[in-house]
């Protein structure tokens, strides 16, 4: 059973999320930002996948998946945003990261695009 590390500040996106990977078959450890998700990556568990929110307080999306990259390159990466801004500048990743999922959008969407990424 994949293990998966959802980083969302917004909690009904995150319990809206999580919900859809537990319905379908995933282990899901939810945080509510950045910071929060280091120190579950640094805790004795596995993810085989980071899904995070790009626009988050203290340490963003980008951020942590700049630091994931450095630290833990195997580990796939899943962006969400609902602003073009950081769209742009989650484009300017297209190497460290596996697909930029643009909000809002449906369970099933983020269900194929986390199946997808953990594909590789």
């Amino acid at each position: 059973m994949p293990h998966i590390l959802l980083a969302e500040d917004d909690d009904a996106v995150r319990s809206f999320v999580a919900n859809a990977l537990i319905h379908r078959g995933h282990e899901v450890e939810a945080v509510e930002d950045g910071l929060q998700a280091l120190e579950a990556l640094d805790g004795s568990r596995d993810f085989d996948l980071l899904i995070t929110d790009i626009v988050m307080p203290g340490l963003d999306g980008i951020g942590l998946a700049l630091r994931v990259a450095r630290d833990r390159p195997g580990l796939p990466i899943l962006l969400m945003t609902g602003y073009s801004a950081e769209r742009q500048r989650a484009h300017n990743l297209d190497a460290l990261i596996a697909r930029v999922v643009v909000k809002p959008f449906t369970l099933k969407e983020i269900c194929e695009a986390a199946e997808e990424a953990l594909v590789g």
